[in-house]
């Protein structure tokens, strides 16, 4: 059941449903990779200010779609309860999370080599997904952001599992989701086109945005 033509047409919808918050400076914050689409937009839509949040989902072992947790770039882990069931043994999650930290290493390399991250403290700071299905990802990002102490946290996602949402309601003070599902299955089929996101292209869309005073970057 598609809701959403692609991620910029999800994004378009998100960003009209945040419009309270256009003209009040908003950092927004993509997941990347797929977060990062939408973000942009929203930014754009919202007059605000552009950058990503760096956190990584452990796969497990057997199904790698599947998280049984996640790390974000200072390597601040949470572990799903059932991530031993799903054969995530210490020595497995061990290596993974060193996966992960360096995939975040790198990506924080090249996503940040126009200029270093955003400060969130004292912003209204919206943090953007592509959808949540565990909302392992998610929560992590949202505790990373809110240790930076915003003035306030809004997670704004076009679909989501009913799980997931009320699992990001312990770390922000709001939640704009267009979607919500008991039965949620994949975030994909909710898109008639939802097709990979390559690193280059959010390095695109970082060098591409304009400043919260709306000035193009150099």
């Amino acid at each position: 059941m598609a809701l959403f033509k692609d991620r910029e047409d999800a994004a378009l919808k998100l960003a009209q449903a945040l419009h309270a918050w256009r003209g009040k400076r908003p950092l927004v914050l993509g997941v990347p990779r797929g977060g990062m689409v939408l973000a942009a937009v929203i930014a754009r839509e919202l007059e605000g200010e552009l950058d990503a949040v760096l956190v990584r989902k452990l796969r497990a072992p057997r199904n790698p779609e599947l998280a049984v947790g996640a790390v974000d770039e200072e390597g601040v882990v949470s572990i799903e309860p059932f991530a031993d069931a799903a054969g995530a043994s210490q020595e497995y999650l061990h290596r993974e999370i060193q996966r992960q930290l360096q995939v975040l290493h790198e990506r924080g390399l090249r996503y940040r080599a126009r200029a270093g991250a955003v400060d969130p403290v004292g912003r209204v700071v919206i943090v953007v997904d592509d959808g949540m299905a565990t909302g392992a990802s998610m929560a992590a990002a949202l505790e990373a952001v809110r240790r930076r102490q915003p003035a306030e946290l809004i997670c704004a996602v076009p679909v989501a599992a009913s799980s997931a949402l009320a699992r990001a309601r312990a770390f922000a003070d709001q939640i704009c989701c267009l979607h919500e599902s008991i039965d949620f299955g994949g975030v994909g089929q909710y898109f008639e086109n939802f097709d990979q996101v390559e690193d280059a292209r959010v390095e695109a869309l970082l060098q591409a945005a304009p400043t919260a005073a709306g000035q193009s970057p150099d």
